[in-house]
């Protein structure tokens, strides 16, 4: 995979993230509704038809030690992601033990295949660049769902090219070869989600509305390391302020 243009990204994004931040407003985080909920629709049906049916095949032919080698690498990638995202944030601590559990599984975990770090008591934060804007003061901006991503939001889309280069799709350079990977990734994603996936059909009313306001209350609650601030009681819960 070509790399040249990597350090530009981080940059642009933050450039996009600060320019883009305040389209949407407290009172109404989702103004490109209409839209989205095409979009949701549409990812909607490709999950009935595709994605889900995949995921099940997956895990019913996929042995579960193998399966959780699969998770367990794309997460070493993630906690050398979440390490740089928490040193941006000034987390000293966090960024150690993150740095410390993708070093202890890197090497003794067989490229992050075990997962070593844990049963040593080395917590993972899950950080990522949508976290670092918003612990610096950048609004979610308007939400947004994706073509096979589903939810994120201005702010939080960022992530997406960038957290890519701490991924195991940089060690592959065919177009082929990238697919496959990130359809491997898509389906073990959804395999995990099978579950959670079936209680929110059994009780949600409007499955849009209650997966978007589950993600910003979510990423609000990220972004504050689990304490974000008290809305006022005349707004909606997924009302979401920017961060001060």
């Amino acid at each position: 995979m070509n790399t040249a243009r990597q350090p530009l990204r981080l940059p642009l994004a933050l450039a996009l993230a600060l320019t883009l931040g305040a389209c949407a407003t407290t009172q109404n985080p989702d103004p490109l509704e209409p839209v989205n909920r095409k979009i949701f629709a549409f990812n909607e049906a490709l999950d009935e038809a595709v994605v889900e049916p995949a995921a099940r095949g997956y895990r019913a032919v996929t042995p579960e030690l193998v399966r959780t080698g699969i998770t367990n690498v794309f997460a070493n990638f993630r906690d050398l992601w979440s390490a740089l995202n928490n040193v941006l944030q000034g987390k000293g601590e966090a960024a150690a033990s993150d740095w410390t559990r993708f070093a202890t599984n890197t090497t003794l975990g067989f490229g992050g295949l075990l997962d070593w770090a844990t049963p040593m008591g080395l917590k993972r934060y899950n950080e990522d660049f949508g976290q670092t804007l918003g612990h610096w003061g950048v609004g979610s901006g308007a939400y947004l769902v994706l073509p096979l991503f589903g939810p994120t939001s201005l702010r939080d889309v960022s992530d997406l090219p960038l957290g890519n280069a701490f991924s195991p799709l940089v060690f592959v350079d065919g177009t082929g070869e990238v697919i496959a990977l990130t359809g491997l990734r898509i389906i073990e994603i959804r395999a995990q989600l099978l579950d959670a996936g079936q209680l929110i059909d059994q009780i949600a009313l409007d499955k849009y509305s209650f997966v978007r306001n589950a993600f910003l209350q979510r990423r609000q609650n990220l972004v504050y390391d689990g304490a974000p601030p008290e809305l006022p009681q005349n707004e909606e819960r997924y009302d979401l302020p920017a961060r001060p």
